[in-house]
C-alpha cells in the first residue's frame, strides 16, 4: 500500500473497530504489502485493511468455515460481525490478535508439520471453490512473459522462468497427485507461535493442489515430520514455488521490502534445485 494511503487506511481500521465498541488508544502498522496489518491496542484487535479492489471475502468465508473444525488458524474477532467491512474506500476485516511467543524462524519442525497436517485435515472438511495452483502459475507467466510488466527482468532469466513455470507445473500434474484445498503460502511468516500453539494466518492465498505444494513453502526439515509426503513431488513443488516467488519480485508493481535482493537469492536456489533434478534424472 502506498505510504500516502496508510493514514486513511489506519483510520478506517480504528473507525471499524469503534463501531463494535472496540476503542483503541494506539494503532501500530505491523506489516505493509498489498494490504496493511494494524494492531489496535488495548482491545486485542488485529485489523487488515485492503483497497476495495482486493476485498478478502474468500479469506473471511474460509476462516468462518474452519472455525468449527479445530484447525490451527487465527480466528476472526468474535466481538465483530464476521465479514468484510467497507470504510472510506477500504475493505477492513477484524481478527483476534495473538501475542507471539517466539520468532517465526524458531518453530520446531515437528510442531510445524503437525500444524500443517491438521490444517490440511480441516481444509478437507470444508466445501469451498478455490483456484488451482496452476492458476497461480498462469498469473506468474503473465508477469514474466510480458516485458511491459517485468521491464527489469533479463532475457536469460525471463526464458529460464518461463521454461520452469511451464515445465515443472506440467511435471507435477503428470504425476497425477491427489489434490485438495490448501493454504497456498504456509511459509514461516504466516505461522504464528502463540500460547495456543502454532496458528496459520493469511488465508487469502487458498488454492487447490497437492499437499506437497504447501509443504514446499516450509523449511526443508519440516517435511521429515509430515506424514506421507512424496519426496519427488515435493522437490518439484519447491522449484515451482521458488519460480513463483521470483516472478512476483520482478513485477514492476511489487512492493515487497528488499524484494529484488530476495528475488536474486531465490533465483539461485531455483537454479540449484533444477541442477539437482537434472542430475537425479540422469542421462
Amino acid at each position: 500500500m502506498k505510504d500516502t494511503e496508510i493514514p486513511r487506511a489506519v483510520a478506517a481500521a480504528v473507525d471499524t473497530a469503534a463501531k463494535y465498541g472496540l476503542g483503541t488508544d494506539d494503532a501500530v502498522v505491523l506489516h505493509n504489502s498489498n494490504r496493511i496489518t494494524v494492531r489496535l491496542r488495548p482491545g486485542g484487535v488485529l485489523a487488515r485493511v485492503a483497497p476495495l479492489a482486493h476485498r478478502p471475502d474468500p479469506e473471511v468465508e474460509i476462516a468462518r468455515r474452519l472455525a468449527g473444525t479445530g484447525s490451527p488458524v487465527a480466528g476472526l474477532d468474535p466481538r465483530a460481525e464476521p465479514r468484510v467491512h467497507v470504510r472510506d474506500g477500504f475493505a477492513v476485516t477484524l481478527w483476534t490478535y495473538y501475542e507471539p511467543t517466539a520468532a517465526p524462524e524458531n518453530h520446531p519442525p515437528a510442531a510445524y508439520a503437525d500444524a500443517l497436517a491438521r490444517l490440511h485435515a480441516g481444509l478437507r472438511r470444508i466445501d469451498f471453490t478455490a483456484p488451482r495452483f496452476t492458476d497461480r502459475v498462469a498469473d506468474a507467466l503473465r508477469v514474466v512473459e510480458d516485458p511491459a510488466v517485468s521491464p527489469d527482468l533479463g532475457a536469460a532469466e525471463r526464458a529460464l522462468l518461463t521454461d520452469t513455470l511451464h515445465g515443472i507445473s506440467r511435471a507435477i500434474l503428470d504425476r497425477g497427485p491427489r489434490q485438495q484445498l490448501l493454504h497456498g503460502e504456509p511459509h514461516p511468516g504466516n505461522l504464528l507461535a502463540t500460547a495456543d500453539g502454532p496458528l496459520f494466518v493469511d488465508l487469502e492465498t487458498v488454492c487447490r493442489g497437492p499437499v506437497e505444494f504447501d509443504l514446499a513453502h516450509a523449511p526443508e526439515d519440516v517435511a521429515a515430520h509430515y506424514p506421507g509426503a512424496d519426496s519427488g513431488l515435493l522437490a518439484d513443488c519447491r522449484i515451482l514455488t521458488l519460480a513463483l516467488a521470483v516472478s512476483w519480485r520482478w513485477d514492476r508493481d511489487d512492493r515487497l521490502p528488499d524484494g529484488r535482493r530476495r528475488g536474486r537469492e531465490w533465483l539461485a536456489q531455483m537454479r540449484a534445485g533444477l541442477d539437482r533434478r537434472e542430475h537425479t534424472a540422469g542421462p
